[in-house]
């Protein structure tokens, strides 16, 4: 079977290449950006109703101060930032299954939210009726594709993206190795992570829900019609 890689950044990395492993695909992890703390200043705790996040990062990332907010409620892009938040000492008040621009369009009225984000983060439209403050807690430097991962992936893989900055990092490092695109296919969890890979990919799809369950049982296809093109090139 064609080899998955996964290039998210740790410990998401670890995570997704044990549950592609436990589906029987062949996987391999090779995070491709490192992640790190930014000193952030929080607002009056009395001034934010809740949180809204994107990322289970901005709580791992966002230090002691993440506990001034302690009980306020958490509107939380997907289930592993939900976990995170809980463990934060914050209260779940919804979970989402498409995005964060969809939490935050469910949320009730007159709310004060505070965003805590990564550098690289998506604009949100803001509902007339709310008010968000957005502070950056966490940041990813990339890192180099080279040696023996990188000859694998040029002589053909399927590459599973997380987030718009990968798939923009995954196509500059093929091209600055001359790796063929034609040769990578790729999975998205989302249409908008897809597009940001640009073309020449042999296959770019994305799954139906931002989730790794969808994202892994698409990969698990991908794998078997790269494997099947490669024994059967005619």
């Amino acid at each position: 079977m064609t080899t998955l890689w996964v290039i998210r950044p740790q410990p998401g990395c670890a995570d997704t290449v044990a549950a592609a492993r436990a589906l029987g695909l062949t996987a391999q992890a090779l995070p491709l950006f490192h992640i790190g703390a930014r000193d952030w200043q929080p607002p009056d705790p009395g001034e934010i109703d809740g949180l809204l996040l994107g990322s289970a990062n901005a709580l791992r990332h966002a230090g002691d101060a993440i506990h001034r907010f302690a009980g306020k409620p958490a509107w939380c892009v997907g289930q592993a930032t939900a976990d995170a938040a809980r463990a934060a000492g914050l209260t779940v008040a919804a979970i989402g299954v498409g995005g964060l621009q969809q939490v935050l369009d469910a949320c009730p009225p007159s709310l004060h939210l505070l965003r805590l984000a990564g550098e690289d983060h998506i604009d949100l439209i803001v509902p007339p009726a709310i008010r968000i403050t957005t502070r950056i807690v966490y940041g990813s430097q990339a890192l180099s594709l080279n040696g023996h991962a990188a000859a694998q992936i040029g002589a053909g893989a399927v590459v599973a993206l997380h987030s718009a900055q990968a798939a923009r990092h995954l196509a500059r490092e093929c091209d600055r190795l001359g790796l063929p695109r034609s040769a990578v296919a790729l999975v998205a969890l989302g249409p908008r992570i897809a597009a940001a890979a640009g073309p020449g990919w042999a296959a770019v799809r994305a799954a139906d829900h931002p989730r790794d369950a969808a994202l892994l049982a698409l990969a698990r296809q991908m794998c078997h019609d790269a494997a099947a093109r490669h024994s059967d090139p005619g």
